[in-house]
């Protein structure tokens, strides 16, 4: 994982833990702390189609936290199977992590859970907040009012905060992942497979920090 810098030059942030090589982080979000968590599935080194194929290191798929501090790197979840999109709550007080294990086992899950953030970053109580389908979750975003946009299939999902769905934007070709963005944060932007879409919606994107 790495930060490009406002002069351009790239600082890598991690890319080893416990001495061995990441699978292949996919998915980022800084907390207003400055730490930075983020998730290491095994997409890039399954095959050469989304990276380049590889022998997985690490014993499994995890969530990982970056201490602003120190920069030392910990494992704050190990128990997905393919852990994908990440995003806070508006307090913060909320991890929402997607598990997108589905996409290569039809066994596999297809939902997002929701962890209780502590003290110095240490997730509890982790229960499933919601299925997704068609398709897996992938990128998340909540708004200010602490409803859950996520990528599946055929779209965008809505989720409010007791975990149903309450609504979807249709969009042609599959989603990956999703921001908002503009001046009052109420433009979300779409990323799918070959193309980027955007939509105004009735509700402002949270923010944070």
């Amino acid at each position: 994982m790495t930060r490009t810098e406002p002069d351009g030059a790239i600082t890598v942030i991690a890319d080893r833990y416990k001495g061995k090589r990441l699978n292949s982080p996919n998915d980022v979000v800084v907390k207003s702390d400055g730490s930075i968590w983020f998730t290491d599935p095994s997409y890039g080194i399954i095959s050469d189609y989304e990276g380049n194929k590889g022998v997985m290191e690490q014993d499994g798929c995890y969530v990982y936290r970056v201490d602003p501090r120190n920069g030392a790197l910990r494992v704050v979840a190990d128990d997905f199977v393919k852990p994908n999109g990440l995003c806070f709550s508006p307090d913060e007080r909320v991890l929402y992590i997607a598990d997108s294990g589905f996409s290569h086992d039809p066994d596999g899950p297809h939902h997002i859970r929701a962890f209780k953030v502590g003290a110095n970053g240490k997730l509890s109580n982790g229960k499933m907040f919601a299925d997704v389908a068609p398709g897996v979750p992938d990128g998340l975003r909540v708004d200010t009012d602490g409803r859950v946009w996520t990528s599946c299939q055929d779209g965008v999902i809505c989720i409010d905060p007791s975990g149903a769905a309450i609504g979807k934007i249709k969009v042609p070709q599959m989603v990956a992942n999703l921001t908002f963005g503009g001046p009052k944060r109420n433009r979300m932007f779409i990323t799918a497979t070959k193309s980027l879409y955007s939509v105004f919606v009735a509700v402002n994107g949270a923010q944070v920090p």
